[in-house]
């Protein structure tokens, strides 16, 4: 069965095509800066073809000019992926599921067919997560028009959070908020860390069984989640994709009352979603970037907001983790992950650093190094570490393919 994996953020847009259950990949892409003035940036690798990472850069307004540009890519004799029996390219008839790492839907969970109640779910809650699901649901309807015999599934993020307590889910509210609204803490990147959860099984320092782990997802969205025997006992997310530790553009935890009172001064709700979803985290603070990449250079070269940004991004990592770790009534491994969390040796060791008391202790050669040579994960801890840690790459799309396959199985 071949699943194809779309993964859609604001201006982005990846693919992964799975032959499953072998769970080969057959070939990716992905479109960056989509609806760019600047034209975006086409990417497409096919290892059957021998074709690694190719770069393009074209013209692609939207969502529906992308995707068709991945499926072009698909279809081209030279590029396409091959039959397994030889006979030429795969044929969009091929395709048999589209699966989504969709976020949130009102009422539902898990693993559904997006059929029109589940769409309108998720249009029910975009007020919630307006960048998130106005990408999903946008991708979904492009995808409907140019697959139409394909099934699309989503596997929503909040899936693997249903193990969450309710001491830990339920908000100090009046309860029939919960009840009437279904305002609770719902956790997010449950693929993600799912998917951690999944790759440490039985696998710690020693090789034996690391039960209590923390996930770091740290990217351009960062969560911090608790796994306690591969299950989420705890995550940093909230009932929004606002809450936990700051974005590179979102503000993270906050005190709802500053929202009151700016609303009390005047500030219109225009300017204040404004500074919650685009101005606020690692750009709002610096006032120079949302990367990270620009903020470690500009600290080094003096910039004091760029600096205070990477500190406070710090502390509120080390804050979860000491949180956890009590939760947890322990630790055995700590497992960084994301675009930050894989490729930024300089955080990876302010964070560690910072949970010293804990009795982490990296091996600051591995850490340089990051991943293997296969670009999965390694150990980066030192021998007398009382905790695993470990860089993990990524793979949510794994996780969607998998879910994918399973519920479209007889």
């Amino acid at each position: 069965m071949l699943v194809l994996v779309s993964n859609a953020g604001s201006t982005s847009l990846k693919f992964k095509l799975f032959d499953m259950p072998a769970e080969t990949v057959l070939c990716e892409g992905r479109v960056e800066r989509v609806g760019s003035a600047g034209g975006a940036i086409y990417h497409y690798r096919n290892p059957g073809r021998g074709i690694a990472f190719k770069e393009e850069k074209q013209n692609i307004p939207d969502y529906s000019r992308g995707i068709r540009r991945f499926l072009d890519s698909l279809l081209h004799s030279e590029t396409g992926p091959v039959k397994a029996a030889g006979s030429g390219t795969i044929g969009l008839e091929d395709i048999t599921a589209v699966g989504f790492k969709t976020v949130l839907a009102k009422g539902f969970s898990g693993v559904h067919l997006l059929d029109e109640a589940v769409l309108r779910a998720m249009e029910d809650y975009r007020f919630v997560a307006p960048v998130h699901n106005g990408a999903y649901l946008e991708a979904i309807a492009r995808f409907r028009e140019q697959l139409p015999k394909a099934q699309m599934v989503g596997v929503f993020e909040t899936a693997f959070h249903a193990t969450i307590a309710p001491e830990r889910r339920i908000y100090a509210l009046p309860y029939e908020w919960y009840e009437k609204y279904g305002v609770q803490r719902m956790g997010y990147h449950g693929a993600s860390h799912s998917y951690i959860a999944r790759t440490m099984a039985g696998t710690d320092a020693a090789g034996t069984a690391a039960r209590r782990i923390i996930s770091c997802h740290l990217g351009g969205s960062c969560s911090i989640c608790a796994i306690l025997d591969g299950k989420s006992v705890d995550n940093s997310f909230g009932f929004s994709l606002q809450a936990g530790v700051p974005h590179a553009n979102r503000a993270g935890d906050l005190d709802p009352y500053i929202i009151l009172y700016l609303l009390h001064e005047g500030m219109g709700m225009e300017e204040l979603l404004e500074g919650l979803e685009k101005n606020g985290g690692m750009m709002g603070i610096s006032g120079l970037s949302n990367d990270m990449r620009d903020l470690e250079k500009a600290a080094c070269g003096g910039h004091e907001r760029a600096q205070l940004a990477l500190d406070i991004f710090v502390n509120a990592v080390q804050r979860y983790i000491g949180q956890y770790y009590v939760e947890l009534e322990g630790l055995d491994a700590l497992v960084f992950t994301g675009g930050i969390g894989e490729n930024s040796p300089f955080l990876r060791k302010r964070i560690c650093e910072s949970v010293r008391s804990l009795g982490i202790e990296l091996d600051g050669e591995a850490n340089a190094q990051g991943m293997d040579a296969a670009g999965r994960r390694r150990l980066i801890s030192s021998a007398a570490s009382k905790a695993a840690v470990w860089v993990i790459a990524a793979n949510e799309e794994l996780g969607v393919a998998r879910e994918s396959y399973k519920l479209l199985q007889p």
